[in-house]
């Protein structure tokens, strides 16, 4: 039987989580081990300075582990810890906000825990969800207000083909986005990412005793090139799976390097 890992960062309690596990229900040996609060945008972030504990959590039937940690501990903690072996796939999401844009790969949680995974050779799956209120990003998510419903059978059906077929060679982890209002008949895109999602601000604001202080912030860019994730989310409304690699040096001649020295 297969064993399936399921993490996230918006917490061990979001209904994305549920709706993870509910996705690969069935496919295996579904554990769940996810943050115990909200970790949205630590990346990947790994906790080396303090002790981590986990604690079982009642989850609509799911073997569910909340980790004192971020989305990164919470996968190696459910790995090395809780399972005590490798997975054969590991999930992280679905995630309440599009994580799409090499801005979000480098910082979302969600698909740091993915990266880790793959780090071990496991194959991996981010999943989201678009946001039209960027608020919603950083809620608990502990209601109902979002819908999951073709995320999860999106997921459902990626999963199934990525744990008989595995990944292609170069392929660390699938990158997977879905936008508002898609249905089961959305066309499903792969797609490359894009090089911005957002035009970066600060907001300088005061305190009561008018000490400085600053908000990070920034409008999304609603439109990217052709072919890329942001474009196909935005622009064309159709469902985004992007392949990713762990591997970030450029691809280049080498040579072009040693010219600098």
């Amino acid at each position: 039987m297969h064993r399936i890992l399921v993490s996230n960062d918006d917490g061990v309690y979001a209904s994305g989580l549920q709706a993870a596990a509910k996705s690969v229900q069935g496919l295996g040996d579904v554990t769940v081990a996810a943050p115990s609060g909200q970790m949205s945008g630590v990346g990947r972030s790994i906790s080396v300075f303090e002790p981590l504990r986990y604690a079982e959590v009642n989850l609509n039937g799911f073997k569910a582990y909340a980790v004192t940690g971020t989305p990164v501990d919470s996968v190696i903690i459910g790995i090395f810890a809780i399972l005590k072996e490798l997975p054969d796939l590991v999930v992280s999401g679905i995630n309440v906000g599009e994580n799409i844009s090499t801005d979000t790969v480098t910082t979302s949680g969600t698909i740091g825990a993915a990266l880790e995974a793959a780090s071990y050779g496991i194959s991996s799956i981010a999943a989201s969800i678009q946001a039209v209120d960027q608020g919603d990003k950083f809620d608990m998510h502990h209601g109902s207000k979002h819908s999951f419903e073709v995320a999860t059978k999106v997921l459902r059906r990626v999963a199934i083909k990525v744990l008989k077929h595995g990944l292609p060679e170069g392929v660390d982890l699938l990158n997977l986005n879905v936008p508002v209002n898609a249905t089961e008949d959305t066309e499903i895109v792969v797609t490359r990412l894009a090089r911005k999602i957002f035009r970066t601000t600060v907001q300088e604001r005061f305190d009561p005793r008018g000490r400085p202080y600053y908000w990070i912030d920034g409008d999304l860019i609603c439109c990217g090139e052709e072919g890329t994730d942001v474009q196909t989310i935005y622009q064309d409304k159709k469902i985004s799976i992007t392949p990713l690699s762990l591997d970030s040096t450029a691809r280049i001649d080498f040579k072009q390097i040693e010219n600098l020295f």
